[in-house]
């Protein structure tokens, strides 16, 4: 799934929870959660090993996504103040939200081949449920809808 539904999860956990100590396990516990809802993104494996890099394409997806989430969680931090307790609290559990995948970064932007890591990558590519890019998209839009709904309507 991109980085921009994940974070939006997280930050709702954090703004419907407020108690950290419950709020950052089960942001991070979220991501697998929706690692399990069928989704498209770019493959990122396929792309390491028929290339041996990301194509250009891939790299823009990142971008567009990456400053998307990193939007969308200041914007919600904001909407928490002035209660900066909370307003960290949603950084805190935005982030927790998406460390699984930041954990992937160092292969797929630096080409660090670890082991541990292509163990981690091997274990998400296997939790993960892909779809076609029409309905894959389709399910993280409505994701994100929702999620947004339940911060700011509900």
């Amino acid at each position: 799934m991109l980085e921009t539904p994940h974070v939006a999860l997280g930050a709702a956990i954090a703004m419907k929870i407020g108690n950290p100590y419950l709020a950052i396990p089960l942001a991070l516990s979220s991501h697998f959660l929706l690692e399990k809802i069928p989704h498209w993104n770019p493959h990122l494996n396929t792309e390491m090993k028929k290339y041996g890099h990301l194509t250009n394409k891939t790299k823009l997806i990142i971008a567009v996504d990456t400053t998307l989430a990193l939007g969308l969680g200041i914007f919600i931090a904001f909407k928490a103040l002035p209660d900066s307790s909370l307003s960290l609290l949603v950084i805190a559990s935005s982030f927790a939200a998406i460390v699984p995948d930041l954990l992937e970064s160092p292969y797929f932007i630096f080409g660090v081949k670890n082991k541990y890591i292509q163990k981690w990558i091997a274990l998400q590519k296997k939790i993960q449920i892909d779809a076609t890019p029409f309905w894959g998209i389709l399910t993280q839009i409505i994701v994100l809808t929702s999620t947004l709904y339940w911060i700011f309507i509900s």
